[in-house]
């Protein structure tokens, strides 16, 4: 049975023997303070309570989502962001039982409750305990990855945290969240096989739908102004790499559906103008995705017979589904994805602020950028 801490963190006394001897009373942390600020602070390490793990983060990737609220300013300040978090438990809180101080494991912030309205209909990301973030570092629940430790709270260790198994790294665990999300999108967008998917950006979520997408049997084009990204697009199983800025994607598309357009466009960016292209690449009846239009601040225009005369359906996706957790855990896993070829930067916490800027104004080499909280140079 796996030890428990008999009270609150910062009230534990550790003995010689204890595997949680070694758990320091502060910690290092990237606290966003608002303004586009975010520092790196020393602040209490978390303590946990009754069913609740305390995590040793090992690896979080920086997620476009957590940059557009602290580029943006989208909610209030103090937090610390980062969610898609891998690391080793440090401590668990009395009556876990499933997991012990030593276990590397990959941890979901958000769970839902599975009684709402909403979980009762499968929409799970609008239940009101899914948005409720389950993991913090301290202040406001915000994911908290970008930081030493964790707080993992009781209903995410019941059906929230997964292990990681000997052999997988922490970086490619870091892959469960995101590639969970990509793979609801994709079952919810449903390409056949011999459909022309058209995937509009190859950023790591964009070389997600790539991968997932080729696995359904469709055919798999994708467009991106980075050429790098292309040739790695290829090698995630694109049949065809187009750069917009000199092809007529429209026309392309056209070209390889008898005049038709593409099936399924899936929108894997947020750039302006990209939605109004996606429409004017599909053909009547077909389906198009909005994977990253997560900003209020965000519009487009789009012409009413476009829609209901073309008979288009436009929808959103977004964030991760329950239903899905061990299908996207066994393809992270053991699925043969390449998904290490996707990282291309990896940064202690001290110099997070040059990881931001990297995914904010990505170059010919960055893609996935990974946070190491454990490491100093």
């Amino acid at each position: 049975m796996a030890r428990e801490l008999p009270g609150p963190l910062e009230n534990f006394l550790p003995t010689a023997d204890s595997e949680v001897s070694a758990i320091p009373a502060t910690m290092q942390a990237a606290v966003y303070r608002g303004r586009g600020t975010v520092s790196v602070e020393e602040i209490p390490t978390p303590a946990i309570g009754p069913g609740e793990l305390l995590v040793r983060v090992e690896a979080c990737g920086i997620c476009h989502t957590d940059l557009k609220k602290i580029e943006h300013n989208l909610l209030d300040p103090p937090r610390i962001y980062g969610h898609e978090t891998a690391g080793i438990v440090a401590a668990v809180g009395a009556g876990v039982t499933r997991f012990a101080p030593g276990d590397r494991v990959v941890a979901f912030h958000h769970i839902p409750c599975l009684n709402c309205f909403y979980c009762e209909r499968k929409i799970y990301a609008q239940c009101p305990v899914y948005k409720k973030v389950g993991i913090t570092a301290g202040f406001e629940p915000a994911g908290g990855g970008f930081a030493q430790y964790v707080r993992v709270m009781s209903w995410i260790v019941e059906r929230g945290v997964e292990k990681i198994p000997d052999g997988v790294s922490f970086e490619r665990a870091t892959w469960v969240e995101p590639l969970n999300t990509c793979l609801k999108a994709v079952v919810q967008s449903n390409p056949q096989p011999g459909d022309l998917v058209l995937v509009m950006g190859q950023g790591p979520i964009g070389l997600m739908f790539t991968m997932l997408a080729d696995r359904s049997g469709a055919r798999v084009a994708v467009t991106d102004t980075i050429e790098e990204r292309l040739g790695i697009s290829a090698r995630c199983g694109a049949g065809f790499t187009w750069n917009p800025r000199k092809v007529d994607i429209a026309a392309q598309t056209r070209k390889m559906t008898a005049g038709r357009g593409a099936d399924l466009v899936m929108v894997a960016t947020s750039v302006p103008g990209i939605v109004e292209q996606a429409i004017a690449c599909s053909r009547p009846g077909a389906r198009i995705l909005l994977f990253a239009q997560t900003s209020v601040t965000e519009r487009f225009e789009a012409s009413g017979a476009d829609l209901c005369a073309g008979e288009r359906t436009l929808f959103g996706c977004y964030s991760a589904s329950v239903d899905l957790q061990k299908e996207s855990t066994d393809l992270v896993f053991y699925g043969g994805l390449p998904l290490e070829e996707l990282i291309s930067h990896r940064v202690p916490l001290v110099k997070i602020r040059s990881g931001f800027d990297l995914a904010l104004h990505p170059g010919p080499k960055s893609l996935k950028i990974i946070v190491q909280p454990q490491r100093w140079l």
